[in-house]
Order: structure tokens, then sequence, then C-alpha cells
């Protein structure tokens, strides 16, 4: 039995199972296979990460004026291309003059986010409400103008970045409740409810998200009075937040069949009406079951953002993949890979972004439902 010094409290030893080398023994060297593996994968990740520093780093051109700088024989990345176009592909081709619209609208924007996406933040509400009413208003102001002064910027000069952020942003927000909607009109009493929400969602789930962009920009203007004409930025829009509200309804619908019975039951015996009983009691929890669902459809609409190529509309992946194609001046071996990693580099920071987000989430969630 151990002893203690007088004035404090005896501790027994650490136990042998606690720790990172009992960690590792567990899970990573458990089994002669596991061994094994560990071994395996340790060696991939090294030759990997070996691979990418060596590329962007060891062997890569960091200054030049032109392709010339990146055209030696095992040239790593051209740094020098993706500085010199850098403002291209953020903002495409929107006025130099009015670069500072696109800023304050990102800064306007990153308020509103961190509104919704903190909980404990000190006058959320307000921030809520600032996001989904006023938000939209300003920054169509701001990146369109025409009004109060600012030069008008058709969107056919937006580019790069911006489009990338404007259509999955707006694409996301606008198919939320669209697809609340429709889940909810799915498992409706109502027969011409239910088939109408059940056809639509199955006739846009079974065609592909270019067949939409195209229904959009061409198709859509042969139903409009003769005269009227659709902005090709506004007609992306819609296709892609009715595309997403189709596949985002049904992972609700899956929510709302999670629910007990009981809790339908027990918001009838309060005498809630049909409305308040979802805003208050039923999506509440169904919209937490489905998280992870919600969160994957969003990575999936930010990622498929880059097929508004095929009407003209040049996002981050379109300009840089233009920038390469038709820029003689930057043409060298190594300039399309480079090109292509930072694209693919931005794509990859937002979308991890949101996946670890979605998991913070979860588990704070998770920790209410425990208390």
């Amino acid at each position: 039995m151990g002893t203690s010094s007088p004035g404090r409290a005896y501790q027994p030893p650490p136990s042998p199972d606690a720790g990172v080398v009992a960690w590792a023994r567990k899970n990573l060297f458990s089994s002669p296979f596991n061994t094994l593996a560990t071994f395996a994968g340790l060696w991939i990740a090294w030759y990997l990460a070996s691979a990418i520093v060596d590329w962007a780093v060891m062997r890569a051109v960091f200054t030049g004026e032109d392709g010339r700088a990146c055209s030696k024989p095992g040239t790593g990345a051209c740094w020098p291309f993706i500085a010199h176009k850098l403002d291209l592909f953020i903002y495409g081709r929107y006025p130099e003059s009015e670069v500072w619209r696109v800023d304050l609208m990102s800064v306007l924007t990153a308020i509103g986010l961190a509104g919704v996406t903190i909980p404990d933040l000190p006058g959320r509400r307000w921030l809520v409400l600032y996001t989904f009413l006023i938000l939209p208003v300003v920054g169509y102001v701001l990146l369109a103008g025409g009004v109060l002064g600012l030069p008008l910027v058709e969107t056919e000069r937006w580019g790069g970045l911006l489009v990338t952020l404007v259509v999955a942003i707006v694409g996301i927000v606008a198919s939320f409740p669209i697809a609340i909607l429709l889940a909810l009109a799915r498992r409706s009493d109502l027969p011409v409810v239910r088939w109408t929400a059940i056809g639509f969602i199955e006739l846009v789930r079974g065609v592909p998200l270019i067949t939409m962009l195209f229904m959009a920009s061409v198709m859509l203007p042969l139903f409009l009075p003769s005269g009227v004409t659709v902005d090709k930025l506004l007609r992306a829009l819609i296709g892609v937040a009715v595309f997403s509200g189709a596949y985002l309804a049904e992972v609700i619908r899956g929510g709302l069949q999670a629910i007990p019975r009981g809790q339908y039951e027990a918001a009838d015996a309060l005498g809630l009406t049909y409305w308040q009983k979802m805003r208050l009691i039923v999506l509440p929890q169904a919209l937490t079951l489905v998280i992870p669902g919600i969160v994957n459809s969003s990575i999936a609409l930010f990622k498929d953002t880059s097929l508004v190529l095929i009407i003209g509309l040049f996002d981050l992946l379109g300009i840089v993949q233009q920038s390469i194609a038709s820029d003689a001046k930057w043409f060298s071996p190594s300039t399309p890979m480079t090109g292509y990693v930072f694209a693919g580099a931005i794509f990859w920071a937002f979308c991890f972004g949101m996946s670890r987000y979605s998991q913070a989430l979860e588990r704070r969630l998770a920790k209410g439902q425990r208390r």
C-alpha cells in the first residue's frame, strides 16, 4: 500500500492502459496485421508528403514575370502564375475601381454567417434577421450596382471565387426552405399535395444538374412574356436552388420519419396547430438528426458550382481553366498543374471548414441532449 506525505492525498499510480503509448499499442499495433498496416500507411503518407513538398516548395518557382521562369525541365509549382492572376481568380473581370464593393460584401457576409453559425453570440437573433432579410438586398445593391450612385456591373463580368461563393451561398440558403416545404408536402395527408411533391422531387432527382442549368438558361426564357429577360446568373441560381432543394428534401424527410409518433401525439394533445407543431417540436428534432446529411448536400452543392461554366459563367475553376488555356504569356509545363492545385485547395478549404463545423455542432447538440 502506497504512502503519501503529510497533507497530500494519496493518488494511485497511473494506469498502464492510459497515455499515447497505450493508445498506439491498442489501436495501431494490436496484431501483426495491424502493425503491418500501420507501417504501410506511414510509408504511403511519408511518400505523398515528401512528393508534395518537393513539388510545391523544393522545385517550385516563386518569382517570375511570365511562363519562361517555369519552363526549365524538372520545375515544380509555378507560383508566380498564381500571384499575377490572383485578382482575376478572386474577382473575375469585376472592374478594378469597384473591387471595394466585393470586399465590403465579403465582410458583411462574414458578419452574417457568424451570427448564424455561432450559437452564443450576443444579439444573435438580430444577426439572423439581418442575414436572411437585409443582407440579400444589400448584397444585390452592392455587387450589381445601378442605384444609389453605384455604377452598374453586369453579371457577365463577375467571375472567379466571387461567382463560386454567390452560387453556393444563395443555392444553399434558398434550397433550405424549398426542401422543408417539399419534405412536409411529401408527408401530407392530402393526396394532391403529396403526389405533386413526389412527382416534383423524382423528376428533379432524375436528371443531372447540367440539365437543370441548361433548362434554366435556355428553356426558362421561352416561358416568359415577350420582351422580358432574366439575368443569366439569376437563372443559374434558380436551377441550382431547385435541384439542391429536391435532394435536400429527401434528407429532411428521413429526419421527419425518425421522430417517434409520440412526439406528434403529444403536440396534438397540447392543442397546437399543424405549423406550430412542426415549427416548435417536430422540425427542430428532425433537422438535428440529419445534420450530417444536410452538410453533405451543402458540400456537394459547393463543388457542383463549377458546372455553371457550361452556361457561360466563369467560377473559380472556370476562370483558372480559361487563364491556363488562353494566356500564352504564362504557358509552361507546370502552369496547368499549379492552377488546378490552387483551385482544388480553395475548394477543399471551404468543404473541410463546413465538415468541421457540422461535427462541432453535432457534439454541442449531443451535450445539450445529455444535460
